[in-house]
């Protein structure tokens, strides 16, 4: 990363912040495997990603399906530990927290996931799910719970609030849990949320309508939020600057329109062609040659989108480019910009 984009996450007054973060995941083996003495493998997931989120702002974090988005997120919030690197929350190291010591925190940081029914306990009841988060964290005196509840169900626009205090979550439509999901996440009040795919698992018909609720949430408490998608024409509405991610590894970084008008990256130009247009006759740049993603066990040298990038250059088989910034202001990693 260059020293002035270092400085800028120094004295922006950024929520999150991650350097040089990494998640590796080794490879299970084998019971033959296991009883040979062989090179452990990994998959590099996440592989030094560095990059901040400002306060009350909304970062898009896109890419293809397995390119480490998802694991990104959960590794910011300690879901799952990261292998290496530095996470910083609200100016504090939590790199190396322990639960215990994570607890306090996790009023702050919450997570939307992608699949609400997957992300609901289904034996409980939306009251108990609602609860639970504030009877762990003290927050409330249990009189004032369920009047809590009762705010936060009407807060996403689930009324009349008191019919469904107890139901299951099978009882309730794919929006009304993702509104549930919502509610459970801003009920703590949080200054940070990870919305992993929020409206990808709904009918087109309601994406908007519970987009909109997410966006009210984040105004309410002035929240900061990083937006997991694979879909960089709904990014581009919602979110104020774009990290774009490839096999792990963080391609480009600038404002959204910016990113959607002028890629420069190969692959966020490959992103931008893919995204569906009204006229087929649009002029949609150019798209790799090959739609085949390398093998994340056995990751190509130097830059690991060379094997699909149609301009690629000798020294991109061999010298892996660095993160640089650019007269632009953007943050871009291929030899092909300097």
């Amino acid at each position: 990363m260059p020293p002035s984009e270092v400085n800028r996450m120094q004295h922006n007054g950024s929520i999150v912040k991650v350097k040089h973060l990494q998640k590796w995941f080794p490879l299970r083996k084998g019971l033959i495997a296991s009883l040979v003495r062989t090179k452990e493998l990994f998959i590099k997931a996440v592989d030094d990603v560095s990059f901040e989120i400002r306060h009350n702002e909304i970062v898009g974090l896109v890419g293809e399906s397995g390119c480490g988005k998802t694991t990104t997120g959960r590794v910011i919030l300690r879901l799952i530990d990261p292998t290496g690197g530095q996470i910083q929350f609200d100016g504090s190291d939590i790199t190396s927290l322990n639960q215990k010591q994570l607890k306090p925190l996790r009023k702050r940081m919450q997570i939307v996931f992608q699949n609400p029914y997957e992300s609901l306990n289904p034996r409980m009841k939306v009251n108990t799910i609602l609860s639970s988060p504030l009877k762990i964290q003290r927050l409330e005196e249990p009189s004032k719970i369920e009047d809590q509840v009762l705010k936060a169900l009407e807060g996403v626009g689930l009324v009349p609030a008191e019919e469904f205090l107890n139901r299951y979550p099978h009882e309730l439509s794919g929006g009304q849990r993702q509104r549930m999901v919502i509610a459970r996440a801003f009920i703590l009040e949080p200054r940070f949320v990870v919305a992993d795919e929020p409206v990808s698992m709904l009918d087109i018909s309601i994406r908007n309508e519970i987009l909109g609720t997410l966006l009210a949430k984040k105004e309410q408490y002035k929240t900061a939020i990083l937006f997991i998608t694979h879909d960089l024409s709904l990014a581009r509405n919602v979110c104020g600057r774009l990290v774009v991610m490839y096999l792990g590894k963080i391609v480009e970084i600038g404002d959204a329109e910016d990113i959607v008008q002028k890629p420069l990256h190969p692959y966020t130009q490959a992103l931008v062609a893919a995204v569906p247009v009204p006229d087929p006759n649009t002029k949609r740049g150019d798209i790799p040659a090959s739609d085949e993603v390398p093998d994340p066990l056995d990751l190509p040298r130097g830059c690991r989108f060379h094997p699909r990038c149609p301009y690629v250059m000798d020294i991109c088989k061999t010298e892996e480019p660095k993160l640089i910034e650019t007269a632009e202001g953007r943050s871009v990693a291929c030899h092909l910009v300097k």
